[in-house]
């Protein structure tokens, strides 16, 4: 069995964090699994890391890195991967709503020549309106849209292998486009119905409102599938299409202005509609640009998207610090 590296973005799980730890060694233990725990605190505000560090002091094959700050879900996942050092690399929520248990079944896809194995809540233990009904609606639109057809996009539980992981940029809140990401460079992926438990305790982090940010999300991973190395095609698009409006118009309107005696200057609508085309042209327009800037700041000078404060395992003797930011 290859090396493993379980990834666990964690922020205020503080009723979770030592049940979860202490699942995550039995399974490991059950298993026979040679792995690492990785950790990421993305800025937790209660005793997260406090309990962490107290039930899992000895245990060398633990990670914990600290954030500054709350970074955001797609941050930590980035830092785990970063800091992972496993061949097969396993990512997971901290609210125990991921069982432990399945991991050993997606590791299995990998051993089978799969490059990625994506969990799917076959049967989701959350309320229907805000978050069963939205994630539906949300994934058959990502399935349509990235040519990519997933059941779940939105399960955390996932394993990879670590090549696959360490070539993906993640920004924003890009994490539950992964399989999508990772679809552009060719991985050979599959799809596993995993056991999903209801949340015991602490609340989530997500609202209906998400459904907002996924959607524009949606627009950029689009782009960046589609025309990222051919933009002119999409904008030409645009440009064809409000261009060619605006030709047969102006064709129109010099039609009635010469043979039909039609004046021109009481016309405000008209002028009205066509700015406002333009104007909603260059607002898309100038947003996919920003998300080229972003990229090619972050990737051209190697700069994270988020900032680790330390990096510690726990010791009998106490936590042991292995880098400390400058």
């Amino acid at each position: 069995m290859a090396f493993v590296s379980i990834v666990v973005p964690l922020y205020n799980e503080e009723d979770n964090v030592v049940r979860l730890y202490q699942e995550l060694v039995s399974v490991a233990q059950t298993n026979s699994l040679d792995c690492e725990f990785v950790f990421v605190d993305d800025g937790s505000s209660d005793a997260t890391v406090s309990r962490l560090l107290e039930v899992a002091a000895g245990d060398t094959r633990v990670m914990l890195v600290c954030f500054r700050r709350n970074f955001g879900q797609t941050a930590a996942m980035a830092a785990g991967f970063d800091h992972a050092s496993g061949e097969y690399i396993v990512t997971l929520d901290g609210d125990l709503q991921n069982d432990p248990n399945e991991i050993p079944k997606l590791l299995e896809q990998l051993d089978k020549g799969y490059d990625l194995a994506a969990g799917w809540r076959k049967d989701r233990k959350d309320k229907m309106i805000s978050r069963k009904i939205p994630s539906m609606l949300a994934n058959s639109l990502i399935s349509r849209t990235t040519n990519v057809k997933l059941h779940d996009y939105g399960c955390t539980l996932k394993a990879m292998k670590s090549e696959v992981a360490k070539s993906l940029n993640l920004y924003g809140e890009m994490h539950r486009f992964i399989p999508a990401l990772a679809a552009e460079v060719g991985v050979k992926m599959v799809e596993v119905p995993v056991r999903h438990r209801p949340r015991l305790f602490g609340k989530s982090k997500y609202g209906i409102s998400r459904t907002f940010r996924v959607l524009l999300d949606l627009l950029t991973v689009k782009f960046f599938l589609g025309f990222s190395t051919r933009p002119l095609h999409m904008f030409g698009m645009f440009g064809f299409l409000t261009g060619g409006a605006g030709v047969v118009l102006s064709f129109i309107l010099t039609w009635q202005r010469l043979f039909m005696g039609v004046p021109m200057g009481n016309r405000p609508m008209l002028m009205l509609a066509v700015m406002l085309v333009l104007i909603g042209v260059q607002f898309v327009c100038f947003g996919l640009l920003a998300e080229i800037l972003v990229r090619t700041y972050h990737e051209s000078q190697n700069k994270k998207t988020y900032a680790v404060r330390e990096i510690m395992r726990p010791s009998a003797q106490g936590p042991t610090e292995l880098k400390k930011a400058v």
